[in-house]
């Protein structure tokens, strides 16, 4: 394979990773890359010294090949650095993972009561069928916290609304994430963390635009070659094969010719720029699949410290901002001078409407506006600001794009030498982490012959192994349901303390004497209780303790009496079968 000519559309995280892989088999990749810069969505940008990225990129990962790449490219400038998020609703800060008291005191004791039985409700009563985003979040957290703190904000972000986003998404982005496990957070640490809950990330000392400038400077050391500033006008094909790509430096084109192709351009875009074109069923579905964009309004503040975390999410209607990043509190080294602080305010938006066409001037002074409103910082300590425009960041899983997708995929996965990678790439939101491992693969996939299914790629499978144990687990679970003891535990004992509750409050209130010498009895194994309106308070939660440990002792037990069943059962077929070997030798 002497011959071979591997050309690489994208300089982004999925595209600079292939190409590095590439290198270590000692090939010579062509990286084509439209912007200056690389690092695509995880790019660094400056502005007079301060540092900032595209909104905010995490470094954790459960691929053991990703990490390894991460530390040998920046070694000591890998930094080890503490989440803290927090979401501001109704004027008030909740932390996330939720905090007892943090949670109690910004709901109120009635907030969260209804909070506690529209959970209940939906558990008892699910929806059976989880369509979109609105199903998938009330599944897990009640119809209440979904419309508390989920509604307003995904569909500032999308743009839709929650009843036209699929549920895919949800389950890709916080798998595994319910009210059950925010709950238990908030008292003890998990056995299995969940992606949304770490506590902790790696951080490059100048964001990650530092990560992929060095990876793209290995790639160069390595006789590797990395064009900027170029742009992809045509795709020339002939039948199932890529033949080149024409691009476009300072207005004057030319051919690269090349063997095989991997690309992580918006993968609407490589439709759009094929020669021939793609058939009219295929370039149809294409124009349907949408994207998601957003800007960033940098802010100068003259002030040491505002908010303590990495970023916040605006949960207020008043404001058209969605997101602050807190450059300082992701690394100190983002800004030059520690009198000052970035902030990083992010505007969901889609190409050409009113906020992303808005002057810079304009968006500047509605940041200004908006960071004094919400009490963060002053009108008048805001001093400078910068504003960058991300087109196409998040591709948007509408109602319609899983059908428009596969027609799609169908075409691209016929051309024999051309592969698809990343988030635009393959039209999935994947983290950094997958979009790197879709590059890995698709290097693989050319160098080695391996067989790599890249669309599979997503943000929390855990491959092979993990699938087989999934498919299993289904099985059985499908058979015999396991009992969950915190649900269980929760429910019942939520619907016994709200029981008590309220029949306490309504004898102290009526004053009636039936049933009020009963209810006095429990005074003698409730300390403290009475029937009184603050009596009431406290069977709320004595109902809810003993409730609680009722449902989770039937649950334990019921689970397991199942589980030596079962083992009787395998018990018994492990005999049948040793008795059916024998008999065959």
């Amino acid at each position: 394979m002497a011959d071979r000519e591997v050309v690489v559309l994208g300089g982004g995280p999925a595209g600079l990773t292939a190409a590095y892989e590439l290198v270590k088999f000692n090939e010579r990749p062509i990286v084509i890359e439209q912007q200056p810069f690389v690092g695509g969505l995880a790019s660094t940008q400056t502005y007079k010294g301060f540092s900032f990225d595209m909104g905010g990129h995490r470094f954790f990962t459960k691929v053991d090949e990703v990490r390894k790449i991460w530390h040998e490219v920046l070694r000591d400038d890998f930094l080890l650095r503490p989440r803290l998020s927090r979401i501001y609703y109704d004027g008030k800060f909740f932390h996330y993972p939720l905090r007892p008291l943090n949670a109690l005191w910004g709901l109120g004791v009635w907030k969260s009561i209804l909070v506690g039985m529209s959970y209940v409700w939906w558990q008892l009563r699910p929806y059976r069928q989880e369509r979109t985003f609105e199903h998938w979040v009330t599944n897990r957290f009640g119809q209440r916290l979904f419309q508390t703190f989920f509604k307003a904000y995904t569909e500032k972000v999308w743009g839709i609304p929650c009843s036209e986003l699929k549920a895919e998404w949800a389950a890709q982005r916080i798998k595994d994430l319910s009210l059950k496990t925010v709950l238990i957070s908030m008292f003890m640490k998990p056995r299995n963390t969940v992606k949304s809950l770490i506590e902790e990330f790696h951080y490059p000392r100048l964001g990650p635009g530092m990560m992929w400038t060095a990876v793209k400077e290995e790639v160069e050391r390595r006789q590797g070659t990395v064009r900027l500033s170029t742009e992809v006008v045509r795709i020339e094909r002939k039948d199932r094969r890529i033949n080149a790509v024409v691009v476009a430096t300072e207005g004057r084109e030319e051919t690269i010719g090349g063997t095989d192709f991997i690309s992580s351009m918006p993968v609407t875009d490589v439709i759009k720029r094929l020669d021939p074109p793609a058939p009219a069923e295929v370039e149809a579905a294409a124009k349907q699949l949408r994207y998601r964009d957003f800007l960033t309004v940098v802010l100068i503040v003259d002030r040491p410290q505002i908010f303590q975390d990495n970023w916040i999410y605006i949960h207020d209607p008043e404001v058209k901002v969605g997101r602050i990043q807190n450059f300082k509190n992701w690394s100190p080294d983002m800004v030059p001078d520690p009198s000052k602080t970035a902030l990083g305010l992010e505007y969901f938006c889609t190409e050409g409407d009113d906020v992303w066409t808005m002057s810079d001037a304009d968006l500047i002074e509605q940041g200004r506006r908006e960071v004094d409103h919400l009490g963060l910082a002053p009108y008048s300590a805001v001093e400078d600001g910068c504003v960058v425009r991300v087109p196409k960041a998040y591709p948007v899983y509408d109602a319609e794009y899983r059908e428009h997708l596969d027609v799609v995929r169908g075409f691209v996965d016929g051309l024999e030498n051309f592969q698809t990678i990343g988030r635009n790439g393959l039209h999935r939101y994947n983290n950094q982490d997958h979009a790197m491992l879709t590059g890995i693969f698709a290097a693989r996939n050319v160098i080695l012959g391996e067989q790599h299914d890249l669309w599979t790629v997503n943000a929390d499978q855990e491959y092979h192994e993990e699938i087989r144990e999934e498919l299993v687990d289904t099985a059985v679970t499908r058979t015999l349901v396991k009992v969950d003891r915190a649900a269980l535990g929760a429910s019942v004992g939520a619907a016994a303390g709200i029981l008590l509750f309220l029949a306490t409050l309504w004898m102290a209130l009526a004053g009636a004497d039936v049933g009020r010498a009963y209810l006095r009895l429990l005074g003698e194994f409730f300390p403290g209780y009475r029937v009184t309106a603050v009596g009431s308070l406290i069977g709320l939660g004595y109902g809810f303790v003993s409730g609680f440990a009722l449902g989770w002792a039937f649950a334990l037990t019921r689970n397991v009496l199942v589980f030596f069943c079962m083992a009787a059962v395998y018990r018994r077929a492990e005999r049948q079968v040793l008795r059916r070997l024998l008999h065959y030798f």
